[in-house]
């Protein structure tokens, strides 16, 4: 109340005091003084009451608005707070970040006792052996740009592979070739394209197929010996994953999230100027599937698996501790004449891979993966003698969590017999040969802090008698599969010269110690 209301108010009571005494004074005060002073009463009354009023409109009217404040402003390339290095920029960020993993491993390729038909044994060092392997690490580039008004931003993505025990450089062993130098810049996923959270993104360059990263989370063995890409997405078993992998000069879309569901669809169109796709993609440095012409087959050509056009796409649906997930991939005109003796076009096949999974995780800390897959090759009947392509596969994993830092891995996948078989170094191929594979895998990892941790892990590869699957596959540096130290060398310089050998039946085992860092 101000003061002046205040001297109003007193006023006003001094005036009704004085009223009152007069009252009890009537002798000494007239009428006429009575009405005089009632008058002079009221109007301080309706002074007051004026006084009140407008005390009460100030207490309920709405406060003041604030002047204001000006948007935050960010210097050009300011770390953004949080765990992560992401710089902003004008109208969007940038963030760095990588995954480093290096493990001292000790495997066998488990062929020591193979015997061949002419009386040969595999040649070289072929038991156990020390190695140092550098495993799925890289480092990579991503962030995004507002374009103004445009109802879109402008993403990107360059990573590469870091090969952190070796030396970059081509690939070139005695079993295959590659012209790619998986150490060069950009060498892993990138690509740039336009998003939008309502939308979803349009995307442009080469990734991960969604056939690959839609049960990419069921594998806690990822990059570790027993990663389930030995088995899972592996036609023909040794150390390409034909449906597993990272599909080049491709377009494709990435649906927003809606009510749990999402949707992934890529094509990578063939680029091929070969009727059979014997020849290398335009734009590309080796034959499309991996390796250079020759590698793997006796023409110089690609013939080992050179594939045109390829499609892939997958529906997932989480909710909570659920995760359900259905892909589908296509590979057109898949050429695997080399695996004839003589050249057949009906040996030039479409090739399909389709899978189910199911993943929940459950309060008591257990995660359990499952997957069902099935693989085929469209050839006629009567090359199905030799069709190692075809054939159901399954993944099953469980991980304990082990207190807030620990937690241990079973995994178990396992691909059934093939119509056929062409035959390896030790066996002659031919229809319904026992080639199924069983591989079992156990892991411990301890989570040192959010980015560090250390694990140890072993895994076991039982091929039947003549199924030749590695272990390894999958983005490790360091993979042990069926081949033997012979070397392509008809020179006769070398004592091993001649085609490289690959030994079907093999016990491939090996254990692991690594640490994984990320950021």
């Amino acid at each position: 109340m101000s003061n002046k209301t205040m001297m109003r108010a007193f006023t006003l009571i001094l005036g009704v005091s004085s009223i009152g005494f007069a009252s009890s004074v009537g002798a000494q005060t007239t009428s006429e003084d009575m009405k005089q002073q009632i008058d002079t009463l009221q109007k301080q009354i309706e002074a007051l009451r004026a006084d009140l009023n407008h005390i009460a409109t100030q207490q309920n009217a709405p406060p003041p608005v604030a002047a204001a404040t000006p948007a935050a402003h960010h210097d050009f390339l300011e770390r953004k707070a949080g765990d992560g290095l992401t710089l902003l920029t004008r109208g969007g960020e940038v963030t760095l970040y990588g995954n480093a993993d290096l493990s001292i491993d000790e495997t066998t390729k488990g062929i020591s006792n193979m015997v061949a038909p002419d009386g040969s044994r595999p040649a070289g060092n072929v038991g156990y052996m020390p190695a140092v392997s550098s495993n799925n690490s890289y480092v990579g580039l991503r962030g995004f740009q507002a374009l103004g008004d445009f109802p879109a931003k402008f993403v990107y993505q360059f990573e590469t592979q870091i090969d952190v025990s070796a030396t970059s450089g081509t690939g070139d062993t005695n079993s295959n070739q590659s012209n790619n130098v998986k150490g060069g810049l950009t060498s892993r996923n990138t690509f740039i394209g336009l998003a939008n959270e309502h939308y979803g993104a349009f995307k442009i360059g080469k990734t991960d197929a969604p056939y690959k990263t839609s049960t990419a989370s069921m594998n806690p063995f990822t990059g570790m010996l027993g990663d389930y890409a030995v088995v899972m997405g592996n036609t023909g078993g040794d150390n390409r994953v034909e449906f597993g992998t990272r599909l080049d000069h491709a377009i494709w879309y990435e649906s927003p999230n809606m009510s749990g569901f999402t949707v992934n669809a890529l094509v990578s169109p063939g680029q091929n100027r070969a009727d059979d796709n014997s020849n290398i993609a335009s734009g590309e440095s080796d034959c499309t599937g991996g390796n250079v012409p020759g590698s793997g087959a006796t023409p110089a050509a690609c013939n080992d698996g050179s594939y045109g056009t390829a499609y892939s796409a997958s529906l997932n649906y989480r909710k909570g501790p659920l995760l359900l997930t259905t892909a589908y991939e296509l590979h057109k005109n898949v050429n695997h004449t080399s695996d004839l003796a003589a050249f057949d076009p009906n040996d030039v096949a479409d090739e399909t891979a389709a899978k189910i999974g199911i993943q929940y995780a459950f309060a008591t800390g257990t995660t359990v993966s499952a997957i069902y897959e099935n693989l085929k090759r469209k050839v006629p009947d009567y090359l199905m003698f030799q069709n190692e392509r075809q054939r159901s596969g399954t993944w099953l994993a469980l991980t304990q969590t082990l207190g807030a830092k620990d937690n241990v891995s079973f995994g178990w996948a396992h691909g059934g017999n093939t119509p056929g078989d062409p035959g390896q170094a030790n066996t002659t191929g031919g229809a319904n040969t026992p080639n199924g594979v069983n591989m079992y895998a156990l892991a411990w990892k301890h989570q040192v802090d959010k980015q560090f941790s250390i694990y140890a892990d072993y895994a076991l590869t039982l091929n039947g008698r003549d199924a030749h699957y590695d272990l390894g596959a999958g983005g490790r540096g360091v993979t042990t599969d069926c081949h033997d130290a012979s070397n392509p060398d008809t020179s006769g310089f070398d004592p091993n010269g001649g085609a490289p050998r690959c030994w079907a039946g093999g016990r491939l085992q090996g254990v692991s110690l690594g640490m994984r860092y990320t950021f």
